[in-house]
């Protein structure tokens, strides 16, 4: 019972909290900026909905995981980056413009990629007996008003009133990191219920999200080397395919109000664990190597 409350109430409430310190991290301005980077935005786009979630697909289909898991993994790849891969992007002296212009129309897009996808998924490896039901239309509707409206209010409120949202977004970031902790907690403790031997499902599980975080910050390295973008743009690409935005995937999978499945959520509390670190080495390492090979006039 105090589970069900969980998921069906603070889940969501935690889920509505988080989308609008997203929104008041954003401007109007922001979309605006689309414009200005076409070439690297496409590409980071295609990289984010396309690549990335072939090759969660991928090692979710090769791995002997339980369904559920797998779906895990995959639902891990079609969320979008967030405030982390922002500043992350900002701390590695990156492209910000172009990684909130990423984050802000991935933030629309995933209305109609997270039902498409976690569709295909539940069809590829679910069994009859164990079905997900997820029908699209409601689906796309519960994104609409749990994801989009919040994060909408929240640049809303940015734009309104920026000196409040300015404080706002200080003591949001402490109420949300709070109540992550509070779900990481809960899927931990549900999961240890719910397996007899959960450590040894989590050390099955680490290998392959660790390569997917990997697989997806080169992808986006490799991208931008190839079209010859300049250092900043291929930081952001990589830091935008490599991280996503793992409390989003933890929050889906275990709201009754989507998939209501803790489990599915055990590859994005593993995931949400290194791979700022991750994030933060691989683009020191980019850095490094650029600086070694010498300066080149990329676009």
């Amino acid at each position: 019972m105090e589970a069900s409350l969980f998921s069906q109430y603070i889940l969501p409430v935690t889920l509505g909290l988080i989308m609008i310190n997203l929104g008041l991290s954003l401007h109007f301005e922001d979309f605006r900026l689309i414009f200005s980077e076409p070439r690297a935005l496409i590409t980071g786009l295609c990289c984010q909905m396309i690549l990335l979630p072939g090759i969660a697909f991928t090692i979710a289909y090769l791995s002997d995981l339980p369904a559920a898991i797998k779906i895990g993994i995959v639902l891990i790849s079609i969320c979008p980056g967030g405030a982390t891969s922002n500043l992350i992007t900002y701390l590695l002296k990156g492209n910000v413009a172009l990684s909130i212009s990423l984050t802000s129309i991935n933030s629309i897009l995933i209305l109609f990629t997270i039902p498409g996808f976690l569709m295909l998924a539940t069809n590829l490896f679910m069994d009859e007996q164990s079905y997900v039901t997820l029908p699209f239309l409601p689906t796309i509707l519960k994104i609409f008003l749990m994801i989009l409206m919040p994060t909408a209010l929240g640049i809303l409120i940015r734009y309104r009133f920026p000196g409040k949202a300015k404080v706002a977004e200080k003591y949001m970031k402490y109420i949300t990191t709070f109540l992550l902790a509070v779900v990481f907690l809960f899927v931990i403790f549900t999961s240890h219920n719910e397996s007899e031997q959960p450590f040894k499902l989590y050390l099955r599980i680490a290998p392959l999200v660790f390569l997917l975080n990997v697989l997806g910050m080169a992808s986006g390295y490799l991208a931008g080397r190839w079209l010859r973008f300049r250092k900043p743009k291929i930081i952001t690409l990589s830091i935008e395919v490599g991280i996503q935005n793992s409390a989003l995937a933890i929050t889906i999978a275990s709201s009754a109000v989507f998939l209501n499945n803790t489990t599915m959520a055990i590859p994005a509390v593993i995931y949400g664990m290194f791979t700022f670190f991750n994030a933060v080495i691989f683009g020191l390492i980019v850095n490094r190597w650029h600086n070694i090979t010498g300066k080149i006039k990329y676009d």
